[in-house]
């Protein structure tokens, strides 16, 4: 019989926990999550130890990496952004290996279950927030109302603005959350397949690789997206809409 697809998305505790009637057991995600912290320090550490002017492979990974964040603030938040790149930089790394290390088989894809998504995007939208009213005071709220428009559409405008405002954080935690849930299903299931099929299986093995290799694209373009997307809420606290 063919297993669950859905199996791979169950939170198993590793280390039962239970304090005032609230369960707070050690589980799979948050082990991945460690895992996934570990590997991240690990690979910048070692990767920057020995920087030489002709850098190793590791090295290469590490520089490509800090760049792209690098462009990424300066393109979309400006000088008054690199002072956030340290949690920019942590929260794509976050994201980046959660998304890549899924596709190991036996692991666990963390950033497939909408609570972790959604606490990310939660977090991100409160920070942003409050930290536009502390760059702006009251004025924040003219992001509300698009400078140069006509006084009486703001009737209309306003509350699609306020709608679009406070859909953001659901935006961002379901783009991600959707993504790799479904590419792991699909991934699950084709890989049934090929097992079921034996020798048979060679088509859909074919096509399990060519659907890995996509996986790996889109788990690389979700955790950019997700964070580029930071970085343009980060542009709107500090600079307005």
């Amino acid at each position: 019989m063919a297993s669950d697809p859905m199996e791979q998305f169950q939170i198993k505790p590793i280390v039962p926990l239970e304090v005032a009637g609230f369960d707070i057991s050690f589980t799979n995600s948050a082990l991945w999550m460690v895992i996934s912290i570990a590997f991240s320090s690990v690979l910048l550490l070692v990767s920057m130890r020995k920087r030489a002017m002709i850098p190793s492979g590791g090295q290469l990974i590490a520089e490509s990496l800090y760049m792209t964040i690098a462009n990424m603030i300066r393109d979309n938040v400006g000088p008054d952004g690199r002072r956030y790149f340290p949690f920019i930089f942590t929260l794509f790394m976050f994201l980046l290996v959660g998304n890549l290390q899924g596709l190991i088989p036996g692991s666990f894809t963390y950033t497939s279950h909408v609570a972790v998504t959604f606490a990310l995007a939660a977090f991100i939208f409160v920070v942003v927030t409050v930290l536009g009213f502390i760059k702006n005071g009251a004025g924040y709220l003219r992001m509300f109302f698009p400078h140069g428009a006509p006084l009486w559409t703001a009737v209309i405008l306003v509350p699609i603005e306020v709608v679009s405002y406070f859909s953001r954080p659901f935006s961002l935690a379901v783009r991600l959350f959707a993504n790799m849930t479904v590419g792991h299903v699909l991934l699950k299931v084709i890989a049934g397949f090929v097992i079921a099929m034996g020798f048979a299986g060679i088509v859909p093995l074919l096509g399990l690789i060519a659907i890995t290799a996509f996986e790996i694209l889109v788990a690389t373009i979700q955790a950019y997206v997700f964070t580029i997307l930071s970085c343009v809420y980060l542009n709107d606290a500090l600079h307005g809409h």
